[in-house]
């Protein structure tokens, strides 16, 4: 296993009109094609919190999927953090 595979997790903080438009489902069918697992939470403050943990690269073009403006509703900002992954997701739900 090289560097490029290492597992992280990371935690996007989405902002925007990302709640009641599809965007939870949206995030889990996207994270499932690339083979992620982790969970899409709607907060009470109207963001939607993204954790998801897989190899680095997939992560990474999560993330860019987050910010591409081809989501459901409209983002405005995506705030993200990276960690090493815990291990502890399995699937991808929507919460």
């Amino acid at each position: 296993m090289g560097e490029a595979l290492e597992s992280v997790r990371l935690s996007a903080w989405v902002h925007g009109r990302v709640q009641g438009v599809g965007f939870r489902w949206w995030t889990r069918s996207r994270a499932l094609e690339l083979g992620l697992s982790g969970h899409a939470t709607n907060a009470r403050d109207g963001r939607v919190h993204v954790v998801a943990e897989g190899p680095r690269p997939d992560c990474a073009r999560l993330l860019e999927l987050l910010r591409s403006g081809d989501t459901p509703g409209r983002v405005t900002l995506v705030v993200e953090s990276w960690e090493p992954a815990r291990g502890d997701l399995t699937g991808f739900e929507e919460r």
